[in-house]
């Protein structure tokens, strides 16, 4: 496989998973087990890094007016709606920076040939989209609270198999965070999620390293951009018009494959 057809599919994987309720982990482990092959290729660090960027440019681009007003709101001397949003977020942050930090060791593990876990962690996404899908919606605002027990889904989203945004929009939503809102917040407090993995990932001294050409990750950046703006997009249109079923039902047919791949072996 050429270079540029590489990045072009790591950028549509990128684009694809980073908003729909899929679990690219889970699917990484799906395929490492079916071609038997633990060192399945990965983007290099300089790759991802890209890849990252592309995303969360993506968000930006699509949520550009909300941005806007959060910025806005910041700078003002008075204490506004805005100041209490990123608040908000910042608290949506803690549970996954802590167990990131406190059980770093111990996730790591489960990346390691555990289909079975995967298997039934994608059936967890796959209830929480299922009963997310029929809530009632209503008016509700996210509060400090929903905000840390969503913080709280995001983390245990860390797992593979377990959507980061199937997780965090269901936890919303049963709640009873307004669809649009929970979508919005859901997309929102990834940005600060995607910049400081690219940080830590430009801080790890591992870019020196990378091999990639300029091409290729333009080609990567290109496509994961444009990928992540239609799946942005979309996944606002599906949460809205309760559509998430039909990621219900995928996941729970890949958990399916996953757990008889598993029972197999």
């Amino acid at each position: 496989m050429s270079e540029l057809i590489q990045s072009a599919l790591l950028g549509l994987i990128q684009g694809l998973t980073e908003f729909l309720p899929v679990s690219s982990s889970g699917h990484l482990e799906l395929a490492k087990a079916i071609f038997k092959d633990q060192n399945l290729h990965q983007p290099g660090m300089l790759m991802t890094v890209t890849l990252h960027a592309a995303t969360a440019f993506s968000t930006i681009v699509v949520f550009w007016k909300d941005i806007g007003l959060i910025l806005k709101g910041l700078f003002s001397s008075q204490w506004n709606e805005e100041k209490a949003f990123c608040i908000k977020i910042l608290i949506s942050l803690i549970p996954a920076a802590a167990i990131g930090l406190l059980f770093e060791s111990q996730i790591e593990a489960l990346f390691s040939s555990q289909i079975l876990f995967v298997g039934l962690m994608l059936w967890v996404t796959g209830i929480l989209l299922y009963f997310a899908d029929r809530a009632k919606n209503t008016e509700k605002k996210v509060s400090y609270s929903t905000a840390f027990l969503v913080g709280i889904s995001q983390a245990i989203a860390i797992l593979p198999g377990i959507s980061r945004s199937g997780a965090t929009i269901s936890t919303s939503v049963l709640l009873g965070i307004d669809k649009e809102r929970a979508t919005r917040f859901s997309f929102l407090m990834v940005i600060p999620l995607i910049l400081g993995k690219m940080i830590k990932d430009i801080t790890s001294g591992e870019l020196s390293q990378a091999t990639s050409s300029e091409l290729a990750l333009g080609v990567g950046f290109i496509v994961a951009f444009f990928t992540g703006l239609l799946a942005c997009i979309w996944m606002i249109k599906l949460v809205k018009n309760s559509k998430l079923t039909y990621f219900s039902v995928y996941c729970f047919i890949v958990g399916g494959i996953a757990i008889t791949i598993a029972l197999l072996n």
